[in-house]
């Protein structure tokens, strides 16, 4: 819908702490992540390192249903998002 998201790469994910969205975040499929029932966790899943390079271990990148796997994540109006924290890959 043309709203901004954030000013930069750094204030989206360096922030300051407990900034929460301002604006609605939507999903592919034109739900709300914020306030849709879908979407019990709200996370901003991101497997980067605090620099902003991706954290091969915790990207779920190649994740399959059939196997364990985590990746890195950060509740959606915590701050920073970045490092975030490790959540299973198959979590919703």
């Amino acid at each position: 819908q043309g709203q901004l998201l954030a000013k930069s790469w750094s204030s989206l994910f360096g922030g300051q702490a407990g900034a929460a969205p301002q604006n609605p975040i939507y999903s592919f499929n034109g739900r709300n992540v914020l306030t849709d029932p879908l979407w019990p966790h709200r996370l901003a899943w991101h497997g980067s390192t605090p620099r902003g390079a991706r954290a091969r271990r915790w990207d779920c990148q190649g994740w399959r249903s059939s196997g364990p796997g985590e990746g890195l994540a950060a509740a959606l109006g915590e701050r920073p998002l970045m490092p975030g924290q490790r959540h299973n890959c198959s979590e919703a």
